[in-house]
């Protein structure tokens, strides 16, 4: 793990899960710094992980080998003016700020600083998110191995160019509300039929979790796992056929390319 101080400009949910994954991992408390500009959550942190936490931004850079921005996009701004030409010579900026470009942290920090852009996504919040990375001109395989190495700590990790970051941010960012989404019809779909709600949320997020186990672990493809879960005149190939019939997989596709046209409109 980080050998060195790691700052957190942002100690909202995600920067939580990353500090419950560094601890987890090894890392020490007093090794972690956090900041809010909510005083409230600042306590919450404190008394939950026991890492250090302060209001002052720049004062909690200081001797910082890895800093974080774990704000909302709209604060950015304010942020690196704050804290540029404060950074230590050497430092690394991770920034998990959805739709803020790389080179727009290099310019607002100076030339030189290694940055590297992640896109996480919420199942960080429970150690099953994946994370993808995307590295600046002055970051390099020891900034990516770090990198890997603190987000691993919640998931699974993808390297990726700078110019995918719109349809990863549609399929990984938000596709966890895809999922949510199709589970809520399962259990309404149970509901109707008279199962209980406690029921049928387990057998929907079980079914849900040990398909997309299945796919991870046979490594055959969803199509070819479909395939061999429908029987001919059963009820799947019955199920199948209304949802092909109501275009659910191109509603999906679409659906995926509304988000990246999204995300390409925030990042202007």
């Amino acid at each position: 793990m980080v050998k060195g101080k790691i700052t957190f400009i942002g100690a909202g949910n995600m920067a939580e899960a990353l500090i419950r994954g560094i601890l987890g991992a090894g890392g020490k408390t007093e090794d972690i710094t956090a900041t809010d500009i909510k005083k409230e959550r600042l306590e919450y942190i404190k008394s939950k992980t026991g890492v250090v936490t302060l209001a002052d931004n720049r004062l909690a850079i200081q001797d910082a080998k890895v800093v974080v921005l774990s704000v909302k996009p709209q604060a950015i701004r304010q942020v690196v003016e704050e804290i540029s030409g404060v950074l230590g010579e050497g430092t690394l900026v991770i920034s998990i700020a959805a739709g803020v470009s790389i080179r727009s942290l290099e310019e607002g920090l100076g030339e030189g600083i290694k940055i590297v852009r992640v896109m996480p996504n919420t199942p960080v919040l429970v150690g099953e998110g994946i994370s993808a990375i995307s590295l600046g001109q002055y970051a390099g395989r020891e900034e990516e191995d770090l990198v890997k190495e603190i987000f691993s700590s919640v998931g699974k990790v993808v390297v990726v160019k700078e110019e995918s970051m719109d349809i990863i941010t549609a399929i990984s960012g938000s596709g966890p509300a895809y999922i949510f989404l199709a589970i809520e019809g399962l259990v309404e779909a149970g509901i109707q039929a008279g199962l209980s709600e406690e029921v049928t949320l387990a057998l929907s997020t079980q079914t849900v979790l040990g398909a997309a186990k299945m796919t991870i672990e046979t490594g055959e493809a969803p199509e070819t796992l479909r395939q061999k879960v429908t029987s001919p005149g059963g009820t799947t190939e019955a199920a199948l056929r209304v949802l092909s019939e109501r275009g659910w997989k191109s509603s999906l596709i679409a659906a995926v390319r509304a988000a990246t046209a999204r995300s390409k409109e925030l990042g202007q």
